[in-house]
């Protein structure tokens, strides 16, 4: 998902040598690192996907306890955000990058011990620290990647650096699916008890370990890689604010309806993320094997990446505000259709969401600080906050699913949508009066 910077340009000084905001050509090839940035926090957050499955099997998990996954992870959003702000403005960018990727490296370690107790809880705590990594990171990685390079390019390497945190979101679940949820086991962990269901969860959740062990190395090493090129960005240090104070701008209307729709947008397509190999698996949708599809994912945040650039290209001729009103109406129906169809058509509507999810996160974001002005950086930080709806939402749909079924549980993210279109209205409804 894209996500808001936590500063402004303004806030941040010019780099080294630069005027009007140009930096040095040797800082301006730091942006790949960025890139990776990208691409590694969104494809971590998008893996939760098919580990949501493999441990409601290994667990005997409900929905609700299932969806405790998002929780513990999107749960960090809340915590984490501000600290996170206040850690930039301490350190810098460049190094406090580097504390974001090493907590993302400690939090999949974690996963380690919390393979060997056997304890669902404890895989919990390990996703609680690699989320707060990814906080730490993404509320760097936007005003970086804006810092690097001539200023009226900026809006064209933010979209580019979007378009790596996509391909992490539809690289990762394909790969992950095979290497998790490959090895699920035919046993039912429901007719095992004591020291037996102990060793099958152990041996079932070598294929997490396996997997975000390697992640914990690549971490490693771009870290590596950005500490090696921290003294390339120089910085002024940026003044001291009280954070906190930020939330008065919940005041006005613009921006409260703004940041809720954030809340719920999040929480939306995360918990359509969550429940997809569950709800594509079933008999009366697409059937077959839990790998299957759990591979059917990546269409999911593939189609979000693809929507990205024909979102980008629609934004240039209608107003956001109609734009967002039918990306949203749009998502209505396919949820809507998934859940009132069998078969393939259910299966594949609900797929199609993630084209629909595409532009709205940038879309509502510009809307709700359009009238922000110098405290646009505010209104960021606190909109970061807002993506803790992807820690809410989700357990609400889990414990629909859990109280009826998983299809009548879609009418959550239904009703998300339905509090976005009514945004997108009123902000093209405003826009309309203004002309």
């Amino acid at each position: 998902m894209a996500l808001a910077p936590a500063f402004s340009e303004a806030e941040v000084s010019p780099l080294n040598g630069s005027s009007a905001g140009d930096p040095p050509a040797n800082a301006r090839s730091l942006q790949w690192y960025v890139f990776g940035l990208f691409f590694i926090f969104g494809g971590i957050t998008s893996l939760n996907d098919v580990l949501i499955p493999k441990l409601k099997e290994l667990y005997s998990l409900n929905y609700f306890q299932a969806m405790l996954i998002q929780f513990a992870f999107f749960a960090a959003y809340a915590i984490i955000s501000m600290p996170g702000a206040a850690l930039v403005k301490k350190l810098g960018y460049m190094r406090t990058a580097v504390v974001g990727l090493l907590t993302m490296a400690a939090g999949c370690l974690l996963f380690i011990p919390a393979a060997s107790s056997s304890l669902y809880i404890a895989f919990l705590g390990a996703l609680f620290v690699l989320a707060s990594g990814v906080v730490i990171v993404q509320v760097v990685a936007n005003p970086l990647i804006s810092m690097l390079g001539p200023k009226k390019t900026t809006s064209s390497r933010l979209t580019f650096a979007q378009a790596f945190n996509s391909l992490g979101t539809t690289v990762f679940p394909l790969v992950g699916a095979t290497i998790i949820l490959g090895s699920l086991a035919t046993i039912d962990p429901a007719t095992l008890s004591g020291m037996a269901l102990d060793a099958y969860r152990a041996a079932e959740s070598q294929a997490i370990v396996r997997t975000y062990l390697a992640l914990a190395a690549a971490l490693g090493l771009l870290a590596l890689l950005v500490f090696l090129g921290r003294n390339r960005l120089v910085e002024q240090a940026a003044p001291t604010t009280n954070l906190l104070a930020s939330f008065d701008l919940l005041k006005q209307t613009r921006f409260a309806f703004g940041a809720a729709c954030i809340f719920l947008y999040v929480g939306a397509e995360v918990s359509i993320g969550s429940v997809l190999v569950n709800y594509l698996k079933q008999a009366d949708t697409l059937g077959g094997s839990t790998l299957s599809a759990g591979r059917l994912v990546a269409f999911y945040w593939g189609g979000a990446m693809v929507g990205r650039f024909i979102g980008s290209a629609l934004l240039r001729v209608i107003r956001p505000g109609l734009v967002l009103l039918g990306v949203a109406t749009g998502a209505i129906l396919l949820v809507a259709i998934s859940a009132l169809t069998l078969g393939v058509p259910s299966g594949y509507a609900l797929l199609a969401v993630g084209l629909m999810n595409s532009i709205m996160f940038p879309t509502i974001f510009s809307l709700a600080s359009e009238e922000l002005g110098p405290r646009a950086a505010d209104g960021s930080g606190i909109i970061c906050v807002a993506i803790v709806g992807g820690a809410i939402v989700p357990a609400i749909t889990g414990l629909v699913a859990d109280a009826t079924t998983l299809r009548s549980a879609m009418i959550v993210p239904v009703l998300c949508y339905a509090v976005i279109a009514a945004f997108g209205l009123w902000c093209a409804n405003r826009a309309r009066a203004a002309a």
